[in-house]
């Protein structure tokens, strides 16, 4: 693998396309346009708070940090323009995603809520009934940690698949880990159809911020707390 600079821009570019294409086609939707206000409203009380605001900025800055640190350093000798088939683009970023939320898993029921970091991940279960926000809400040394798990995944993939993957695969499976990572917090109460998937995301990790001594440790899917035992059942979220 050699470094390119160019497929690496070609990747922000298209990540960037992706998610404002999205949140553009979203909101587009009225029952999506309320949520997004009803999860601005509450979120506009916790940022008046100074203390929720720095950690918010803090958090901001450490992810920011990070994340061009690896888009510099490491994502070009992880990117091509290599064509691939669709199957092929959607096995590289379905692998990219199952590896990380494997890590993550361990990582935030063993780390996180265990003695090395369960004091620190307090700050972030503060949030009892999760909005947009929150997701944001996190302590830097979570989010290096969090996040560097994800970016790790991408490198070890292409390792793993022998060469670089094609610039579509990693954008899009980087636009999935970074909106269900917010989704997951949203506060969402929706018509079951046809918004049945997207009110079990949220009402599954809402069972995880009841407190700390829940299940549902992954982020992206349950299938790692099934497997291992720790998986919740959704809860009813309140108005926040």
């Amino acid at each position: 693998m050699h470094y390119d600079w160019l497929a690496a821009l070609a990747f922000f570019a298209t990540l960037t396309a992706l998610t404002l294409a999205g949140s553009f086609l979203a909101f587009r939707v009225p029952a999506l346009q309320r949520m997004r206000e009803l999860n601005r409203e509450a979120d506009e009380r916790k940022l008046a708070r100074e203390r929720f605001r720095e950690a918010v900025k803090s958090n901001n800055r450490a992810g920011l940090i990070l994340n061009w640190a690896f888009y510099i350093a490491v994502l070009p000798f992880c990117v091509s323009f290599e064509a691939r088939p669709l199957w092929r683009h959607a096995v590289d970023a379905a692998a990219v995603l199952l590896v990380f939320d494997f890590f993550y898993y361990w990582t935030h029921r063993y780390v996180f809520h265990g003695k090395p970091m369960r004091k620190q991940h307090a700050l972030h279960h503060q949030a009892r009934t999760p909005t947009y926000v929150d997701a944001l809400y996190v302590h830097p040394l979570e989010t290096i940690i969090g996040l560097g798990l994800f970016l790790f995944s991408i490198p070890l993939v292409a390792w793993i698949g022998g060469g670089p993957l094609n610039v579509f695969s990693a954008a899009f499976a980087t636009l999935v880990f970074t909106q269900v990572n917010t989704i997951n917090h949203t506060y969402v109460n929706l018509p079951r159809f046809p918004f049945k998937t997207l009110d079990y995301v949220t009402s599954v990790h809402a069972a995880h911020h009841v407190d700390m001594n829940q299940g549902n440790f992954a982020t992206l899917t349950m299938i790692y707390d099934w497997m291992f035992g720790s998986l919740e059942k959704p809860v009813s979220r309140p108005v926040p």
